[in-house]
Parts: C-alpha cells; structure tokens; sequence
C-alpha cells in the first residue's frame, strides 16, 4: 500500500437521510474528483471552499451535489481533502463511490483519514482516540472528556510529566559523561530518590482520578448471578424500565445471555443477565450456564443475589465462593416476602418485582466505583483503559527505580528503569509507538473516519 496514494470512503452512515458525504484525501483527489464532477473546476478553487456541481457518467447525470474543498496542509489530513455531499439514500451514494474508486481512488481502511492526520503530525495519538471517543460518548461525561481530548489537554498532560522524567536523565547522563561541569545540577542519591518519589505520588493521585473518568467515560461491566428463579431478570428489567428479559416462576427460563444498558447518575452500567447457575442435566440449559462463568471472568461488577423466601442453598455457597475475589454486591431479593430466612442487615434489601431498594443499590453502585482519595490539587484528563495501563506500567519502572536508588544501585541501572517510565508514556502520546500498536489502535475506528 502506497502510504501517499488517494483514499476514498463514506464518511456519513447509509440510509435515508438529507445528504451523505463521501470523503478523498490525497496528492490526486482533486484530479480524481474532476474525473467525475462537471460545472466546477475545483483546480482553481481556494482551500475551504464549498461548489455546486453535477456527478456525470457517460453523459448521465447521476446526482447534483455540494463539493468542499481542503487544500493541504491546511486540512485534516494535512494532505489535499475532497467532500462529496451527495443527495442521501444508499443507490446514489454507492454509485458516485464506485465511480470515484474507478477513477484511480482506493477505498480507505477504517480510520485511515485519522491515521493519516498522526502520521501527518497533524494530531497525536490521544488526539487520535479522542476522535473515536467523540463518535462513541453515550453520556455528557463522556462528550465533555473526549472533548478536552481532542483539545490536546491529554497530550499536555503527558508531555509535562516526560519532560520531569527526560530532566532527571538528562543531569544524570550530564553527571556521568561531565563530572567536571561543577556548575551543573548534581544527581546525589537523596535528590534522586526525592524526585522520583514525587513523580510516583503525582502518577498514582492521576491514576485514581483517572480511574473515576474511565468509569464515567466507558461504564462498568456488570453481570447479574444467582440460583435459578432469584429474580435476576426482574431485576434486570427493573434497572431498564423495559422487559427485556421473561419473567416467569419456572427454574431455568432464562438460558442464554441478555444484555443492556443503564444510566446510573452518569455512569453507564453494561448489564448482564444470566442463566441461572445450578446442577442440570438439561444441555441447554448447561449451555447457558458455562457461558455465565465465561463472561464472569470479565465482570467488573457482580450483583449476586441470594433468596430471603429460601435461604442460603447449596447454589448461592458455590457462586460465594466463585465471586469472592471479585468486586461485587450481595442482594437479598424478595424483600416483601412473609417467610424471610436471611438477616435483613447483612444484604442489600430489594424487592425486584415491586421496585423496592433499586434507588439504594444504584447510590451503592455509585459509591463502589466514585473515589475521594486521590490529592484534589491533582487534576487529570485521562480517562482510557488503554491510557491508565501504560501510566501504571510508568509507575512500576518509577518503583523499581526508587528502590534501585535507595539500594545504591548503579546509576545506569535506574537510568534504564527511567527510560522505561519515558517510553511507556510515549505510548500514549505515539512517540513510542510501534507500526503495530498503530495499525491496532486505527483498525477499531469506523470507516471513512
């Protein structure tokens, strides 16, 4: 793939809609264009420009459109950029792609205008995903941190905790190859030590904001689990406000995996229904089951209800034991029972069916996942999962090179553990990126992005 070829896509989704927009960017998207556009020459029009113009083939008018023009490098991509509104519906829009891509444009990959626009140096790599969580936000939350994304506050963020890092290495590599420049700042052990240590406390207060951010910005995975006929899918369908999921007094109705979504004062849970967990010789119905302990795993939540009508069973000691190291909330459904064999203070109390204790259980969902420890004069815009594990991995090479410090350790040796801190933070940024984790992280985006 020539990375200076002219790419081409829909930028706007198919359907019926007013107008769409298909989108080239490249060195040949103008004479591309002009291959197919009659009434304009767009080869003497200025950059961020907007012509009327008719789409022709063989003499047959197919559609009158909108062209705006882009000249690089004052463009997204930074290369010259041709917009195509065409009328909307998916016949006249796949009919002027085609034509463009008969006419010497290739059709782009997904993301591939924003892949561009960083290799370009148009955006950087935090930019680049801001663009994506833009298109993705469910919440304001959500909109507003991708927002400040886009306006580079990740980037600067970022940049100015590498530049503490790149000053430490730069006086120890002055020290080590210029010991006689008595003049510059000298590295002992104790300044070592203290810098560092500063650095580690910064980056763990920005991890635990951060931490609250991500869960504001991409929700929380949640699974529902319990013994059959516990009140999982009333409880379900009591968070949604929608029967979403059969309710009915038989064991085992519930047999595959029912899904959705729920706006908890900002937060977006991922809810899970399960089958419920038991002993059967129904395949299935086992079935179901084994795909309640697969998707377990990746819960991050676990609302596990037990019975107060029937006590702790068999069922319910097992599914302890299975969620005890996971982050969960112990229910205690059926609240409005007669026969209650649980000790009402010792669970979350709700009746699924009539509603009752779903307000308190969402303030504990809040609480278990909003944090107040971190340092309130720190403050931070990061926000991705993927963004948290590389500062957290910073931190880890900043822990191995304090302690190298505080050992006496070679100096070398805490500079490579430094120098691990600076890359893992180029990860974000991009300047550390490998092809691969750039082609990974593009891939995800939709296409003509």
């Amino acid at each position: 793939m020539n990375s200076f070829d002219t790419i081409c896509a829909i930028s706007t989704s198919l359907g019926e809609s007013a107008i769409n927009i298909i989108r080239l960017s490249g060195k040949d998207a103008i004479d591309i264009s002009m291959k197919v556009l009659s009434g304009v020459d767009l080869t003497k029009k200025k950059g961020n420009t907007i012509s009327y113009a008719k789409v022709v083939e063989n003499g047959e008018i197919i559609d009158e459109v909108l062209v705006s023009l882009f000249r690089a490098p004052k463009s997204y991509t930074k290369e010259d950029i041709v917009e195509i509104n065409t009328h909307g519906g998916q016949y006249v829009t796949e009919r002027v792609l085609e034509l463009l891509l008969i006419n010497g444009a290739r059709l782009a990959e997904p993301g591939e205008f924003t892949k561009r626009a960083f290799l370009n140096g148009r955006i950087d790599l935090s930019k680049a995903e801001a663009v994506m969580d833009m298109i993705e936000a469910q919440t304001k939350a959500s909109l507003s941190l991708a927002s400040k994304g886009l306006k580079g506050d990740v980037y600067k963020e970022i940049s100015a905790l590498r530049k503490d890092i790149e000053d430490i290495l730069l006086h120890i590599e002055v020290n080590i190859d210029y010991p006689e420049y008595t003049d510059e700042l000298q590295v002992t052990k104790n300044l070592l030590i203290e810098k560092v240590t500063s650095l580690i406390n910064t980056i763990n207060n920005i991890i635990l904001k951060a931490e609250n951010l991500r869960v504001y910005k991409e929700g929380i995975k949640t699974i529902i689990i319990g013994k059959p006929n516990v009140g999982k899918s009333s409880l379900l369908n009591n968070l949604l406000k929608e029967n979403k999921a059969i309710v009915t007094s038989y064991k085992g109705t519930t047999r595959d995996i029912v899904e959705g979504n729920i706006n908890i004062g900002g937060i977006i849970l991922h809810l899970i229904d399960t089958a419920g967990v038991r002993d059967t010789v129904d395949p299935v119905e086992k079935i179901g089951i084994d795909k309640t302990i697969e998707v377990l795993k990746d819960a991050e939540l676990v609302l596990l209800l037990l019975d107060y009508e029937s006590g702790i069973e068999k069922e319910d000691l097992a599914l302890l034991e299975l969620t005890k190291d996971k982050n969960r909330i112990i229910i205690a459904n059926k609240s409005d029972t007669i026969n209650k064999k649980l000790n009402e203070n010792e669970y979350l109390s709700i009746s699924a069916l009539k509603g009752d204790g779903i307000e308190a259980l969402e303030k504990e969902i809040h609480k278990r996942f909003i944090h107040d420890e971190a340092n309130d004069s720190i403050k931070t815009n990061i926000s991705s999962s993927r963004h948290i594990s590389l500062l957290k991995l910073c931190e880890k090479s900043l822990s191995s090179a304090l302690t190298n410090a505080e050992n006496g350790d070679f100096i070398d040796m805490i500079s490579i553990d430094l120098k691990d801190a600076y890359d893992s933070l180029g990860l974000i940024t991009g300047e550390s990126a490998s092809d691969s984790l750039i082609n990974e992280l593009f891939s995800k985006f939709c296409l003509g992005k």
